[in-house]
């Protein structure tokens, strides 16, 4: 597999293409993100296979809000479908829901679905399913830094006790390892808002694929190549002349 001193802990994904997927098909839209829905459990099948100990999925951004409205009636139903199909079984394999984003805006539905799974699931130790649903990476820090000036507004800290690792702990992911590798779907190749603190020093991998296509061998060829990839984190190493 090649160099493995650097351990593959978390992997995110932006599962883009569904919608042309079906497009190319001559289906709705929204049958594009149910087959992307339907797609999630193969790959996250592979994440416990491979020991990976976190997966983030990019499931809806801030700026999906301006899409047609029946297809993103359909896309949170969708989810609402996924979770309860498959949380027993993510029970069992002892994996740990939880959200990225502010899911206040969602439809009471899957709120209500939503928080069911990550109660069902806080006490799950061995893999963290991270779903990121009204996501935005600027909005994510700005948050951050609006909880931090708060604590320190109450006299719990001083503006200079701000380390890079006590800011983390006001992310959504406080407690997940940075994510090591990123893969897009679809061929776009920009991260688009997506997780820019944890992605600071991720391997990029971007796949013409579509996500409804994206299957668990090509996933591992993407792992094949993460793998081959010459890590430094800023460091000279062997591997260069």
């Amino acid at each position: 597999m090649g160099n493995t001193e650097f351990k593959l802990k978390h992997v995110a994904f932006i599962m883009d293409g569904n919608g042309r997927w079906a497009k190319r098909r001559g289906l709705p839209r929204h049958l594009g993100h149910k087959a992307g829905c339907d797609r999630i459990i193969d790959i996250y099948e592979e994440c416990l296979a491979q020991d990976i100990k976190a997966m983030s999925l990019y499931a809806f951004s801030t700026e999906n809000w301006n899409r047609p409205q029946d297809e993103i009636d359909h896309l949170f139903n969708y989810l609402d479908i996924f979770f309860k199909k498959e949380i027993k079984r993510i029970i069992k394999d002892g994996s740990r829901v939880i959200v990225s984003g502010d899911i206040s805006r969602l439809p009471k539905k899957t709120q209500k679905t939503i928080n069911d799974a990550i109660e069902r699931t806080k006490d799950c130790k061995n893999f963290c399913f991270n779903i990121c649903l009204n996501y935005g990476g600027k909005a994510e820090i700005v948050r951050a830094a609006s909880l931090f000036a708060q604590e320190v507004k109450e006299g719990k800290h001083q503006p200079n006790d701000l380390t890079e690792e006590m800011f983390e702990n006001y992310l959504y992911t406080k407690g997940l390892p940075p994510v090591d590798l990123l893969i897009r779907t679809s061929g776009e190749l920009r991260t688009s808002n997506y997780l820019p603190w944890q992605l600071a020093y991720a391997e990029f991998i971007f796949t013409k694929t579509p996500w409804p296509d994206f299957t668990k061998e090509e996933f591992r060829k993407c792992i094949d190549e993460y793998y081959s990839r010459n890590r430094r984190f800023g460091t000279v190493n062997d591997q260069e002349e």
